[in-house]
């Protein structure tokens, strides 16, 4: 019997920032719409990024904003996809939404995609013709794969679907084409019972999950896939790389086997919205003692400790939303050319929304 639970359940969204940044204007959460014929919609031209920001003492503070908006632009690099947009102007840009939420923690969503000119419409392959349109939208996301998952682990299974090839689509842009193939994985996981599915990649070696990297602990050692098993270059996969190292924890990337995570000691996934979740079985084999194991807690505790901002973090990871404040606010700071005479549409407006998926 296929499990429903999948179909129903999802990610509480308490609440959304109820503007969006659209093309250097902040515009209404209800008027960022999209024609039924645009490019994206029939092509999936589109690549994407996933951003956390925290709640901590200093007040928000984005996690790593500057790698991720860095892997933005290489993504739309990587699909031709010529638009105006700056590394700083995106940054100020996420900032600035943040600041006008009024929400102490949120996800961000960057989004660039081929829309369509309705003046001189294009509806063929060629991408070419068809403009660019980039937005970026914020709400309040909880705990991607559960409340529990953090403490007591997931339950997942080895995919029928493997990982795309490296020369077919290219795994290291983050595009929402891509994201196809993670619905397969998705999909077929929680019909089965599980929360989370795990893909091979085309020779049967671990690749990573629906939208996590994977980290698996043997003995006092970490291996992770490396890039060639066809994985996305994961910023909090990189943290917690770096996070080991601080620890002084032996970390490995390296092909691994199916079998390998049948016995390996621990496992646990990374992510942005995953962030750092142990996996307690795979394909109802039980991870060593099935729970959190003792070096996923270690990498997982500091981690926390770090985006709450109670830890130095190895680099500089957080972007305190507060102190960009003053500066976006002057003339020479981010321009804001929408909602600026309307000072209840400024202001930060929150609404109920239904969990999406």
């Amino acid at each position: 019997m296929f499990s429903k639970e999948g179909k129903v359940k999802d990610v509480k969204t308490p609440r959304v920032c109820d503007v969006v940044w659209h093309d250097g204007e902040f515009i209404k959460w209800n008027d960022a719409r999209v024609h039924v014929m645009s490019h994206v919609l029939h092509y999936g031209s589109s690549i994407f990024e996933g951003i956390r920001c925290y709640s901590t003492k200093q007040g928000p503070a984005v996690f790593r904003l500057r790698e991720h908006m860095q892997r933005f632009l290489n993504s739309a690099k990587i699909y031709r996809m010529d638009h105006q947009w700056n590394l700083d102007q995106l940054c100020d840009a996420a900032v600035e939404l943040v600041q006008r939420s009024g929400m102490d923690q949120c996800y961000l969503r960057p989004i660039l995609f081929r829309s369509l000119d309705e003046a001189n419409p294009a509806f063929g392959v060629n991408p070419f013709p068809n403009p660019v349109a980039c937005y970026i939208g914020a709400w309040d996301w909880g705990k991607y794969l559960g409340d529990e998952a953090i403490e007591q682990g997931v339950d997942v299974c080895v995919s029928t679907w493997n990982r795309l090839t490296p020369n077919s689509m290219p795994p290291m842009a983050k595009s929402g084409a891509n994201y196809m193939n993670s619905q397969l994985i998705k999909m077929e996981a929680l019909l089965n019972g599980f929360a989370e599915g795990i893909a091979l990649d085309d020779r049967g070696y671990v690749s990573e999950g629906s939208g996590e990297n994977i980290f698996l602990v043997t003995g006092d050692v970490v291996l992770t896939p490396p890039l060639s098993s066809s994985i996305l270059p994961g910023i909090t996969r990189d943290s917690v790389i770096q996070i080991c190292q601080e620890l002084g924890i032996t970390i490995k990337e390296r092909t691994i086997q199916r079998a390998a995570l049948y016995v390996a000691d621990e496992l646990f996934f990374s992510g942005t919205a995953a962030e750092v979740t142990p996996i307690r079985s795979v394909d109802r084999i039980t991870v060593g003692s099935g729970g959190r194991g003792p070096i996923t807690a270690k990498i997982q505790k500091l981690f926390f400790e770090i985006t709450k901002g109670e830890r130095p973090a190895p680099g500089d990871w957080l972007t305190y939303v507060n102190q960009k404040k003053d500066a976006s606010s002057t003339p020479e700071g981010f321009a804001r050319r929408s909602l600026e005479t309307n000072t209840e549409d400024t202001a930060p407006i929150l609404f109920q929304a239904a969990a999406r998926d």
